[in-house]
């Protein structure tokens, strides 16, 4: 594997040795180098030599002095350093099996490479791991590392993730407990399978490992319209989601008695569809586990009723418009009725947007789709800007998951476009125009 220079940053050491762009850098103090944690791990020292293969084939050994932990300021073109290692599992629940056809090829790519779970907050199975990457994962004290659990049940986590070394997940997660090594958990439930006694069993299993393991989410399966030849799986009602919060919160207790910290989470779909307030926000440990859904909804309220507060009303006359999915249609409802109290001449049009595209049990918002979205907003009034949540966007091209372009969206609609973080204050200033905190996209 080469490790080619995509950038040198501007006074840093590269620069002052003349590594530049199309160098290949071949090994660190004559260790070849696997990914970017050899990479980072062997360069953190006092004095280093590092092999560069120029562009031209010369090949330099250059010494470096320098700060123990200071950076060479190299940026690769391969940010891993390394192929991207695929999921070997078969999930019964695996998301990306439920696409439908005619995406990009990336959309069907299943990751479970443990390096990501590190530069890019993963969740990982550890079953595509080998006993020696966990042993260098403990050894350059990688962490935290997300793990995907789904089951503590030996046998239920072969069967549920088809794959016959599913089964020795807790030995793995007890070898990082020893080894001091933070780890945060998922359980992705499936009712029926893994949810009522199981459920009750993996969260006691892995009360053991509490503090190493800072966190455990549980999310409900995501369940589109193109499962036709999939494992039967049925999405769950109120009196499911009550009986899911409820064992939830019983482990809450126990754990902060013991540890001072909540450990498990039910992600926001479960308080929604049962009809139950979100708990207060100190029960959310930090909110370490937004990403899995997990207190996204507290956290805005928080953060807009601290920011309201000091908002001061006034007339100014305005109109906008908001995109949301289903799922959180009634909470961003509350905040535009607030909103109204304190601008009664700010016009707010807020608009759920139904998925069509993967079908309509799938309500999140971060699952919209460019095409769902114009299709439904198309000859509605929108004001002067649409607001459009980030999490609607790729991470990293302004595309949605459909391939529409961010341009081709304006210009399908018409109207300037406003994309908003999740926070409560951003969500505020972007409703009535303050520019000075919102980030527009035309």
């Amino acid at each position: 594997m080469e490790h080619i220079v995509k950038n040198v940053l501007e006074n840093s050491i590269a620069e002052e040795l003349e590594i530049e762009p199309g160098d290949n850098i071949l090994a660190v103090n004559d260790h070849p180098i696997e990914d970017i944690f050899d990479y980072q791990y062997l360069i953190n020292d006092e004095y280093i030599e590092l092999l560069v293969k120029k562009s031209d084939g010369e090949e330099w050994l250059l010494e470096i002095e320098k700060d123990y932990d200071e950076d060479l300021g190299i940026v690769f073109e391969n940010s891993l350093m390394d192929n991207y290692k695929s999921c070997y599992n078969k999930c019964i629940f695996c998301f990306i099996d439920q696409n439908p056809k005619g995406m990009r090829d990336t959309i069907y790519f299943k990751d479970d490479d443990s390096r990501l779970s590190f530069l890019q907050g993963n969740y990982i199975t550890l079953t595509n791991m080998k006993d020696e990457d966990i042993d260098r994962i403990i050894n350059y004290h990688l962490a935290p590392i997300n793990i995907s659990v789904h089951t503590t049940n030996p046998q239920l986590r072969c069967s549920m993730l088809n794959n016959r070394f599913a089964g020795t997940i807790l030995e793995r997660i007890r070898k990082f407990y020893n080894a001091g090594i933070p780890m945060n958990g998922q359980i992705v439930l499936c009712k029926g399978i893994n949810d009522g006694e199981e459920l009750w069993r993996s969260i006691s299993d892995l009360m053991e490992f509490v503090p190493v393991m800072e966190s455990l989410s549980v999310v409900p399966v995501g369940l589109s319209d193109y499962r036709d030849g999939l494992f039967h799986l049925e999405p769950f009602d109120k009196e499911d989601a009550c009986e899911v919060i409820d064992i939830i919160e019983h482990f809450q207790k126990k754990a902060y008695e013991k540890h001072g910290i909540h450990f498990v989470q039910a992600s926001d779909e479960w308080y929604i569809n049962a009809g139950r307030d979100f708990p207060e926000a100190e029960r959310y440990d930090g909110f370490v586990q937004l990403e899995n859904g997990v207190g996204m909804v507290r956290l805005m309220k928080e953060e807009f009723e601290q920011e309201f507060s000091a908002v001061q009303g006034d007339d100014r006359e305005y109109e906008v418009s908001i995109v949301t999915g289903v799922l959180v249609y009634d909470s961003i409802k509350i905040l535009v009725d607030r909103m109204k109290e304190k601008f009664p001449n700010v016009k707010i049009h807020l608009y759920k947007i139904i998925n069509d595209f993967f079908g309509h049990r799938i309500t999140v918002t971060g699952l919209l789709t460019g095409g769902d979205i114009i299709k439904q907003l198309k000859g509605k009034p929108l004001g002067q800007r649409l607001i459009l949540p980030s999490n609607t966007l790729m991470a990293d091209e302004p595309k949605f998951l459909d391939d529409v372009t961010l341009d081709q969206f304006i210009e399908a609609l018409q109207v300037d476009v406003c994309i908003v973080e999740s926070s409560g204050a951003d969500f505020i200033h972007s409703v009535i125009g303050d520019e000075m905190h919102s980030r527009f996209e035309k």
